[in-house]
């Protein structure tokens, strides 16, 4: 729920702040709360603990920075709604990388996903084209399905609290590093994006713990079924602040999120009646 609902935060927040700047500070926010909130424990930090919060930094910084670079054009149901790729991705994601072959169900939910994606492209993007809006959105929601797997990886081998704060403050350096290679400086100073930042600074440090901690115990293709709320939040909150999509983008978003349900289905074995 607190993940869904960042998306009209974060869009906007955009219409005061440019994209890199916004995610370095809300990250950084956060990880300066952690550091304070998890002081006592940081000094036992280890090598892989260090490792395994600079990899997931790095994918939470191109996660949620090219997907705010997308909110500068696209309306928040809309990038709720493509972002949620990311849950069939991540099966696809494991064959691929760790060699581990997704279930037939699974494959079958990544082409509905696709499917609803083209549709939700189309509309606004002059039929089968896709904006550059929509396309950072599709690849921010690779990040996320590989910090998904990374977090998956590593959960049960560190401490999630001293890897918490590596992760926000890696991810918000990041973002405020690749902002004069972008040509990105500095907005105007507006009450909006420093209350938007540092209230999601705080959510951030809430999520990304119990993201942490609880994938110590799920598996990562039964998490991202749980994730699988986040965007059905998101185009609800967009929906009540005044988004309009058209019909194929409902069609499209339902084919996606019908995409992340299947995907996670297991059919059931008969039982034995021998």
């Amino acid at each position: 729920m607190l993940w869904g609902t960042t998306f009209l935060i974060v869009h906007l927040a955009m219409r005061h702040s440019g994209p890199f700047f916004f995610v370095g500070l809300r990250f950084v926010t956060a990880g300066v709360v952690a550091l304070v909130v998890f002081r006592r424990v940081l000094a036992g930090l280890t090598r892989q603990e260090l490792f395994a919060g600079l990899a997931v930094g790095v994918s939470i910084f191109l996660g949620y920075g090219l997907q705010t670079l997308g909110l500068q054009t696209i309306s928040s149901s809309k990038s709720a709604f493509i972002t949620a790729l990311y849950v069939p991705l991540v099966p696809l994601l494991q064959w691929l990388v760790l060699r581990e072959a997704p279930r037939p169900l699974a494959l079958v939910g990544i082409v509905l996903a696709f499917a609803g994606l083209v549709l939700l492209a189309g509309p606004e993007a002059g039929g089968g084209a896709v904006g550059p809006g929509e396309l950072a959105t599709i690849l921010s929601a690779f990040a996320i399905a590989a910090e998904i797997l990374l977090i998956g990886r590593f959960a049960r081998r560190v401490d999630v609290r001293r890897i918490t704060a590596v992760q926000l403050l890696s991810a918000g350096l990041l973002a405020w590093l690749v902002m004069p290679v972008l040509g990105e400086t500095l907005p105007a100073f507006s009450w909006v994006w420093l209350g938007a930042a540092l209230g999601l600074g705080a959510a951030s440090v809430l999520i990304q713990l119990a993201i942490n901690w609880a994938q110590r115990s799920v598996p990562p293709l039964r998490a991202t079924i749980i994730y699988a709320g986040e965007p059905v939040w998101g185009g609800v909150v967009g929906r009540l602040a005044g988004d309009r999509l058209p019909p194929e983008a409902f069609a499209g978003a339902a084919l996606v999120l019908l995409g992340t349900l299947v995907s996670g289905l297991r059919p059931q074995r008969r039982p034995d009646s021998r």
